[in-house]
């Protein structure tokens, strides 16, 4: 096998798990909704813009021919559309957003997520040669940095999972 076949299988492999992982970090906020019957602390923008996401890069993938982008896109919409509709079940009529300082709504699982997902599609993009694949995905990268610093700037004291964000 040539080194940049390797390399290729690499770079997809990376972005089918880091995808597929992303995607699911939403069934902890599932399962959290299904326990306590209610939508406290979730939020439901991360779903809504992931749909709309999943149903453009699906579109993408199915003009280009790319497999890889179809698979996962096809997997992302489905599980984005088991959260939406969680999320509606769950939700009261008049739903309130309270601005805090506190990073107590933000999934620390789906940051970490979001950045290594985006910076394999920003790679796999650059492999292909094909700007749209890199652009769209770099501000995924930019906002888990600003989620990054919101998680340091706002640390939980009672929460000790960030703690090497906090040193």
């Amino acid at each position: 096998m040539e080194a940049g076949g390797f390399l290729d299988s690499l770079i997809y492999g990376a972005c089918v798990v880091f995808t597929l992982g992303m995607f699911s970090a939403g069934l902890s906020d599932l399962r959290h909704m299904r326990m306590t019957r209610s939508v406290d602390n979730v939020q439901f923008l991360p779903f809504l813009t992931t749909e709309v996401n999943n149903l453009g890069w699906l579109s993408y993938g199915a003009l280009k021919g790319d497999g890889i982008l179809i698979v996962v896109n096809t997997v992302g919409a489905a599980l984005q559309t088991l959260y939406i509709l969680a999320y509606l079940h769950y939700c009261p009529r008049k739903a309130k957003v309270i601005q805090t300082k506190s990073t107590q709504c933000l999934s620390y699982p789906l940051t970490i997520a979001t950045v290594l997902t985006s910076a394999s599609w920003c790679l796999y993009g650059f492999r292909l040669r094909d700007p749209y694949i890199m652009v769209s995905n770099f501000p995924g990268i930019v906002t888990s940095f600003i989620r990054f610093w919101l998680f340091w700037k706002y640390p939980q004291e009672q929460d000790r999972n960030y703690w090497f964000l906090q040193t």
